[in-house]
């Protein structure tokens, strides 16, 4: 099994591809050792010492490390934990029904359910895919109709990233502002 890595924009997180469907469908991202005990592979990633984060991508695991630690010295024990468990056989969730993560669902009516799924829309077919090839994701958190205000979620590589701010602001403002006019703002969820 050969695994390749990719840098990504967040110098704190590579990305690494290991040549087979890691999610397929959606995303699944892991802040501390604690939320990771659903993932045998997350778990395992985190029990290496200067490991911050996981995210699990369509194809590909992004892993975040702290800041004190050198990605001369975690590299290779990330690779061996990536490859030991895709070789092994052993399901990516420690049970069936994890969920996988998506959008967030919130109790939308009339034209202003029509907005949020032209919103979720083109976040699904022109922005994330983008930002998965980085090692990310970026979800809808919510909208608030009365201030035009899109709220989105930032995962895997996106999260921390120096540059998160400007792609967000620059990138995929503009594009919901010209496509969704209703939209007046992107704003970034915690």
């Amino acid at each position: 099994m050969f695994i390749q890595t990719e840098p990504t924009p967040n110098p704190e997180v590579l990305k690494f591809l290991p040549g087979r469907t890691v999610m397929g469908e959606g995303t699944r991202d892991f802040r501390d050792i604690d939320e990771a005990q659903v993932s045998l592979l997350a778990e395992t990633l985190f029990q290496i010492e200067g490991v911050a984060r996981v995210f699990f991508g369509p194809d590909f695991v992004t892993v975040g490390k702290q800041p004190e630690f050198d990605w001369s010295h975690l590299k290779a024990p990330i690779l061996a934990a990536i490859m030991d468990h895709f070789t092994s056989g052993r399901p990516l969730f420690a049970s069936e029904g994890i969920d996988a993560g998506g959008h967030e669902d919130g109790a939308y009516e009339g034209d202003t359910a029509q907005i949020v799924a032209e919103i979720k829309d083109l976040l699904d077919t022109r922005i994330r895919p983008a930002v998965a090839q980085d090692g990310g994701d970026i979800l809808f958190s919510r909208f608030e109709p009365d201030t035009g205000v899109v709220w989105l979620n930032m995962r895997g590589a996106c999260s921390g990233c120096p540059s998160s701010t400007a792609t967000l602001k620059a990138g995929v403002e503009n594009m919901l502002k010209h496509y969704v006019p209703e939209v007046t703002r992107v704003e970034q969820t915690l």
